[in-house]
């Protein structure tokens, strides 16, 4: 994992990063890094939010922790909800990218009562321009830099470390079998007929150049969903969160504010 400025705590099995005070006007935020992403993902948005007055918990996915035959979206869902469970949160703000944003939807569809709001950004879910198998397998370094650099607008994200840390999982067997198996889960896991029911509060905050979940992804989920708004980013691609990160706390926080706003008296959400 790419080193995080922040501290890393445990309650139990769950690892995560917790800053901003208790006290917040609105449940604790949850940031939910994708398949490959890591707390390193959020060291923005953490920072950024959590100065800002909100209490925000970004949790590590446990992507390669379960048994194969248990690995895919539900049981990462289930570990999330198991996490806010053991924060004792009543209810949280989900912010999801990537894997993380179908993470979020699932676990929105599935507990309607602990969601007050979202956030997506380059959510899988109704369809992603995956990968595919050849990536998970064993692969010449070009190859998998230039799937790195699929992930960016700007190339200069994929960095020589990023690029040495994606080569070592795809050719760590038990690792790249993980991947490969949340990667086909992800596609079995659709939303895509069960968005209208989800009427809590949504940001969609999207790259305009986004090649893995494409523009008309965005869309989609705006028009499916009762009370989503769409923003796009320019010259940014799957991950808003780390191009464009001011952009990307700009939009996040003038959307919590109106939240705050329209609900000034919230009960305790953790201690």
């Amino acid at each position: 994992m790419h080193d995080t400025p922040f501290p890393v705590y445990e309650t139990g099995r769950f690892q995560y990063n917790d800053e901003g005070p208790t006290d917040s006007p609105l449940p604790p935020i949850m940031l939910l890094h994708g398949m490959l992403g890591d707390l390193s993902n959020w060291v923005d948005t953490v920072r950024t939010l959590s100065e800002a007055g909100y209490r925000v918990l970004a949790p590590i996915i446990p992507v390669y922790d379960f048994p194969i035959s248990d690995t895919g979206v539900p049981r990462l869902t289930k570990h999330v909800r198991d996490f806010v469970d053991a924060m004792e949160f009543d209810t949280t703000i989900p912010v999801g990218n990537s894997l993380g944003g179908h993470i979020a939807l699932l676990y929105a569809l599935h507990y309607p009562d602990l969601v007050d709001a979202l956030v997506l950004s380059g959510s899988s879910g109704i369809y992603e321009t995956t990968m595919g198998s050849t990536f998970f397998k064993r692969q010449d370094r070009e190859f998998i830099r230039e799937r790195t650099e699929m992930t960016f607008y700007d190339p200069k994200h994929a960095t020589e470390e990023l690029v040495d840390e994606m080569f070592e999982i795809v050719n760590d067997r038990p690792r790249a079998l993980r991947l490969l198996k949340i990667a086909r889960s992800a596609d079995e896991e659709t939303v895509t007929e069960r968005l209208s029911t989800l009427d809590v509060p949504t940001l969609l905050i999207w790259g305009q150049d986004d090649i893995v979940t494409p523009p008309d992804v965005a869309q989609e989920f705006q028009e499916r969903m009762p009370n989503a708004r769409l923003h796009f980013i320019d010259e940014c691609g799957h991950a808003p969160m780390i191009e464009h990160p001011d952009t990307f706390n700009a939009l996040t926080l003038d959307f919590l504010s109106e939240l705050a706003e329209a609900a000034p008296v919230t009960s305790p959400s953790g201690t």
